[in-house]
């Protein structure tokens, strides 16, 4: 009997959210080695960091990466100006079309470090969390967005060239928060260690879109969010 071949190694790219903590349990399964990265672009919610690398720690990543990016007034978006409300707080509606929170090109940005990354280190797969159902209305979370960097990264890199292309994984691009939370759940993700409020605090604060689409994936799924407002201590 012929040996399996050996599974290949990944790059994930982890912000510590629910989505990215997903794509990291299953990387963790089907890869070889599994360097998680997370890029630190002076988000108001730098929470999400401490809990990427809290999740690294529990999957055991063979490397764990955080690139600080000194972006300075680059990215403008509420999440990187404490300025700005954020959709859904101080009263305010979220309105129509892409919202505040959008980040310009982050997407195409941190896919551009993670491919670099996967070809420094070998990698052949990208796992990326992104979401084209409960995805908040961001272009760069949409299938024609990863079907195109798909084609980048074939033409703009020596593997690209040679024929060997890293594979960008987006294995939740099709399912509700409901349907990840599920499959979160039969992959062990450790939802405590998970971070989705957008509005910087030492806890949640419940009202922000991050929050409200988590409290209803795990509503939808029937499952218990260790993070939910609701546990809060009351007086």
């Amino acid at each position: 009997m012929s040996p399996s071949p050996p599974r290949p190694d990944s790059v994930v790219l982890l912000s510590g959210g629910m989505d990215s903590a997903t794509c990291l349990a299953l990387a963790a399964r089907r890869s070889g080695r599994v360097h998680a990265l997370c890029i630190a672009y002076g988000q108001r919610h730098r929470r999400e960091v401490e809990s990427a690398r809290a999740l690294a720690r529990h999957f055991r990543v063979s490397s764990f990466e955080t690139l600080r990016l000194s972006t300075g007034s680059l990215f403008h978006s509420s999440l990187t100006d404490p300025a700005q409300a954020l959709p859904g707080t101080r009263g305010r509606r979220r309105p129509r079309g892409i919202p505040s929170t959008y980040v310009p090109a982050r997407n195409t940005i941190f896919l551009a470090l993670a491919l670099a990354l996967a070809e420094s280190r070998g990698a052949d797969r990208i796992y990326l969390g992104v979401n084209a159902v409960d995805y908040s209305g961001y272009p760069d979370c949409r299938p024609e967005f990863v079907a195109s960097f798909r084609r980048l990264a074939r033409l703009a890199t020596r593997r690209g060239v040679e024929g060997r292309p890293v594979r960008i994984e987006a294995p939740l691009l099709h399912l509700s928060k409901a349907d990840i939370v599920r499959l979160g759940e039969r992959l062990g993700v450790p939802w405590g260690l998970t971070w989705s409020c957008y509005a910087g605090g030492s806890v949640p604060c419940g009202r922000c879109d991050s929050c409200r689409l988590r409290a209803l994936g795990f509503a939808q799924a029937g499952v218990d969010d260790p993070l939910r407002p609701a546990r809060r201590r009351r007086r």
